[in-house]
């Protein structure tokens, strides 16, 4: 018997239902360990994807939270519950189920509050009044240098961005007969920028814009029908934009600089002088007048070789359909804006002189 019982200190049989006493209290003591995990878990999950449960009101204070493009309801759902505003991520996707305009979410920043029933959230999202934007409206005539400073003034995009995506013009949607030029193409109007919208998004929706209105006026057939290529009518619509200050006047201005140019006549605009010398240089003087620069057109006959802002429609229709008569001069008249026009260099004079009275000059 020398290996059975080695280290007994009897010969009596083992009896084996202690042991089995002892596997089955171990076996609870793992059954408790998972239930514990389970638990854990559990919560772990819960505390992740918001548990269960909604709340009951419309809520209270202000909570804003990000959509990013191409989230589902419940990534939408999880971002609620981390922010405070729903109270988990089920009641928001069972609201979401329920109500088939939740497919029309869009990305951007949304103005909630915290403990909101998640049909309510939901519904909130849904109102566009909810989307928090910024507003920026950019007028007729701006260069590029003013869109810049306007948006970084009235958005979060800032002024190193802008010129980041200035930069790459391939990048920003620009007409293939722009030659990569950006000058005269940010189109005036008033535009909503969202939270997150970048730098390059917000100059192709203006670029867009201005395709928008370059088919409404039929800008490739009507250039044509007065001898400018597409790239010369913007050019000459930021001239007549600078120039007029009255809509009304906008055709006839561009009947003396079509009367200019059918005459190898120099077209004479301070406008495109003070493109190059800045708006607030002052009165000019002979050595601006001298200047050596294509924008010179007191000096070089012919377009300059860029606008020298963002015209808008009116201007680029009245370049399209300008005036017909003999007119080769024009001043503005007034401080009321009116704009006289001349066919002789001695009447024109005149006009100056009584403008000055008038104290426009």
């Amino acid at each position: 018997m020398s290996g059975l019982g080695f280290g007994m200190e009897d010969d009596e049989p083992h009896d084996p239902r202690p042991q089995r006493r002892a596997a089955g209290v171990g076996m609870l003591a793992v059954l408790v360990i998972l239930v514990a995990i389970v638990v854990l878990v559990g919560r772990a999950i819960g505390g992740i994807f918001g548990g269960g449960g909604d709340y009951s009101g419309q809520g209270t204070g202000n909570v804003t939270v990000v959509v990013k493009p191409g989230d589902s309801a419940s990534a939408i759902g999880a971002t609620l519950v981390d922010a405070g505003v729903v109270k988990s991520t089920s009641a928001f996707t069972s609201a979401a189920e329920a109500n088939p305009k939740s497919r029309g979410i869009q990305p951007g920043t949304y103005r909630l509050h915290s403990h909101m029933k998640a049909e309510l959230a939901l519904a909130l999202m849904l109102r566009p009044s909810a989307l928090v934007s910024y507003t920026v409206a950019i007028p007729e005539g701006f260069t590029v240098a003013d869109i810049v400073a306007r948006i970084e003034k009235e958005t979060p995009i800032t002024a190193s961005a802008l010129h980041a995506a200035l930069a790459d013009p391939s990048a920003l949607g620009l007409p293939s007969w722009a030659s990569g030029h950006v000058e005269g193409f940010l189109f005036p109007a008033t535009y909503q920028v969202t939270p997150g919208e970048t730098a390059t998004q917000l100059l192709k929706a203006m670029i867009t814009r201005f395709d928008q209105a370059a088919t409404d006026v039929n800008l490739s057939k009507a250039a044509g029908k007065v001898g400018l290529s597409e790239y010369e009518i913007i050019t000459l619509a930021s001239i007549v934009q600078r120039e007029g200050l009255l809509v009304a006047d906008y055709p006839k201005i561009a009947e003396v600089f079509f009367n200019r140019l059918h005459n190898e006549m120099r077209l004479d605009s301070d406008a495109t002088l003070y493109y190059v010398l800045g708006p607030d240089h002052g009165p000019l003087t002979a050595a601006d007048l001298a200047l050596d620069s294509p924008y010179n057109t007191r000096k070089f006959a012919g377009l300059p070789p860029t606008p020298i802002n963002s015209p808008g429609e009116a201007a680029i229709n009245a370049v399209l359909h300008p005036a017909t008569g003999p007119y080769l001069y024009f001043v503005t008249i007034d401080k009321q804006g009116h704009t006289a026009f001349s066919t002789t260099y001695r009447h024109f004079r005149e006009l100056v002189a009584q403008s000055q009275a008038n104290g426009v000059q």
